[in-house]
């Protein structure tokens, strides 16, 4: 029996969390047990390539460090005391792992709309659920840390002090990301990153099959369907905001929760 066998927290304490605290497993991996084994079943054919001279590390445990990883932030120096797999090891096959879950799920969970019957199907999510009419998506960014790149500058260092690459995304009404682009600087602001985005090119060259505008419920005004977004954003027909000003009447105050609450999703 190896050393990873005898301690590392893939053959003990995932098995403990499996059996006896899904609840645990959740946190620990942030997702469920069952999900987990269909994911390493269906990464196996991807990831499973033996060779003759050795075994490949087994797809559970390569899937396991990298969902801590990416659950954590835990480095790879880190990772390999709690799996007892080496540094080097864990730098190879986690781009590895990162890749074949792209190229096994992107299809089926992330369904970008092309079509006016697709974003509808988007807009009625948002009014059932939320109660917030003609939204088509809710838009935010977060900066991931990364290290300084070679040659960078201060195209990388945000305003937080660290260096960083920016994630953005958009989001339907049940948590579910419908768009994300990654790869803009972090020292540019949030709002140019957004104009720079191939969606919003799209929105703003008429290419990204919005529907024509509606009437809000008991309205008879055509109101663009639109994306929700922070005070970051610049404001449009097609990206609206909260209010900023202190002031708000009560009109105002319901319209900016109604759309804080419908944003909140991303």
């Amino acid at each position: 029996m190896t050393w990873r066998q005898l301690h590392g927290d893939y053959d003990h304490l995932l098995q403990e969390l499996n059996k006896e605290d899904r609840k645990g497993h959740k946190n620990f991996l942030r997702i469920y047990p069952a999900l987990f084994e269909e994911m390493v079943e269906r990464l196996t054919p991807i990831l499973k390539k033996d060779t003759k001279i050795r075994l490949a590390q087994e797809v559970g445990l390569k899937l396991v460090v990298n969902l801590r990883h990416l659950a954590s932030g835990n480095d790879y120096s880190s990772l390999q005391y709690s799996f007892r797999v080496s540094k080097s090891s864990i730098s190879r096959f986690i781009p590895l792992v990162c890749q074949a879950i792209i190229d096994t799920y992107k299809p089926e969970v992330m369904n970008y709309p092309k079509t006016p019957e697709e974003w509808n199907d988007v807009a009625k999510q948002f009014a059932s659920k939320w109660n917030y009419f003609n939204c088509v998506g809710a838009l935010d960014r977060k900066h991931v840390a990364i290290k300084k790149p070679k040659g960078g500058g201060s195209l990388y260092f945000k305003y937080k002090k660290f260096h960083s690459i920016v994630l953005m995304a958009l989001s339907d009404a049940k948590y579910r990301f419908l768009f994300a682009d990654v790869d803009a600087e972090g020292g540019a602001g949030d709002g140019g990153t957004w104009q720079k985005c191939n969606l919003a090119r799209a929105i703003t060259n008429n290419r990204a099959g919005l529907p024509q505008d509606r009437n809000l419920p008991n309205d008879d005004e055509p109101i663009p369907l639109h994306i929700v977004a922070d005070n970051a954003f610049a404001l449009n027909p097609w990206l609206m905001k909260p209010y900023s000003h202190q002031s708000q009447d009560p009109t105002e105050r319901l319209y900016s929760y109604r759309l804080s609450r419908a944003r909140r999703v991303v």
